[in-house]
């Protein structure tokens, strides 16, 4: 009893400077989270870029950012070899998405990919003598168009081509080209009908 009093008393003062102090705490968060982000790029970083927590950068670092992007907290982005990633204006990377690039990945201006979402652009390879972590990656481009609607928990494969406002539902995965405006869903991906003017529930 004596515990659980003590840790009233302490928490109560820290819980009301927290709140005192949560607009500015949260700028420093964005601000230190950019700076990371800028520091393992090799090309600059606009300043109108809202990041809005910690990423996780590996690799070359050839990872190229438009105006206006918006990135949630724990991203993954990985860039080897001659791979990069571009990432159009006004880009939406929610929480939790994955980005390896062996080849390159390019995403257009305005898209929005859910969260957990895996796209990776290279597969191990099976090579006889050699075990699976020591043999070579396969790796072909992937191409996603303008404001294309990513749902959540979306694997996307290597030399996939999205076309500009398609929609993938969640948890679908990716294997071959969708067409502009598709909807598709499923595993794999299979089209589900056209964009119509009505909204669509992805879950992302």
């Amino acid at each position: 009893m004596a515990s659980r009093t003590v840790k009233s008393a302490i928490a109560a003062p820290l819980a009301l400077w927290y709140r005192s102090m949560a607009s500015v705490l949260e700028a420093w968060r964005r601000m230190n989270a950019y700076a990371i982000l800028r520091v393992h790029l090799t090309v600059p970083l606009p300043a109108s870029t809202v990041i809005l927590g910690r990423p996780d950068i590996h690799g070359t670092g050839r990872i190229r950012c438009g105006e206006d992007l918006l990135i949630y907290p724990n991203q993954y982005m990985e860039t080897r070899e001659e791979g990069e990633i571009v990432l159009g204006d006004g880009v939406v990377l929610s929480t939790g998405v994955h980005l390896v690039a062996y080849a390159g990945i390019f995403i257009g201006k305005g898209s929005m990919i859910g969260e957990y979402t895996s796209i990776r652009d290279a597969n191990h390879s099976r090579e006889s003598g050699r075990t699976l972590r020591d043999s070579e990656h396969t790796a072909k481009p992937i191409v996603i168009g303008s404001e294309v609607w990513i749902g959540r928990g979306v694997t996307v494969l290597g030399g996939v081509s999205i076309g500009d406002g398609a929609t993938v539902g969640a948890n679908a995965v990716v294997t071959r080209d969708v067409a502009s405006g598709a909807i598709v869903a499923g595993v794999p991906a299979v089209p589900i009908r056209r964009k119509s003017h009505d909204a669509v529930e992805t879950r992302s």
